[in-house]
């Protein structure tokens, strides 16, 4: 009896260790490699509606006055804003570029959408604004041209 428990245990402790390495597999994956990829994947979101808006401008200008109903600002002065801040903030922060002041509009534009126009999207929301988070108070990572600015600028002069 003592041998079989002996065996069972040792298979158990050889079971929990196998378990343990492969959670923990993900930790090497590089950060930088999640930036990347926050990076792209809310820069996509924010690109393809700026683009939707200049696809058909009288179209957005309609939305801004009639569904959007944004209070304080004229819909003919928020639809040329929103879609500069859309256009703007997608390409720096894809390239990695001023990348935290880019999210900080970013999530600007996110709570106005959220606030605003369609509270109801909460969930897709608060998906956009963790991947912009993440962008600023992080940064941008290794694969961007904000670390080819801040190697540039560190660099020691001759």
């Amino acid at each position: 009896m003592t041998a079989i428990s002996e065996q069972s245990s040792s298979n158990l402790a050889g079971l929990v260790g196998l378990y343990r390495r492969i959670i923990k597999l993900p930790e090497h994956i590089p950060f930088s490699l999640v930036q990347l990829a926050a990076r792209v994947a809310v820069a996509h979101v924010f690109w393809q509606s700026a683009q939707s808006k200049l696809a058909s401008w009288p179209v957005t200008l309609q939305l801004f006055a009639n569904e959007y109903n944004l209070p304080f600002i004229d819909p003919s002065i928020a639809a040329p804003l929103a879609t500069t801040a859309e256009l703007t903030g997608s390409v720096l922060v894809f390239f990695g570029l001023f990348s935290r002041l880019a999210a900080l509009m970013l999530l600007g534009v996110v709570s106005v959408i959220q606030i605003f126009v369609y509270p109801e999207n909460w969930a897709e929301h608060l998906l956009w604004a963790s991947l912009l988070l993440l962008i600023l108070t992080r940064g941008a990572g290794v694969f961007s041209l904000d670390q080819v600015a801040e190697r540039t600028l560190s660099a020691p002069r001759k």
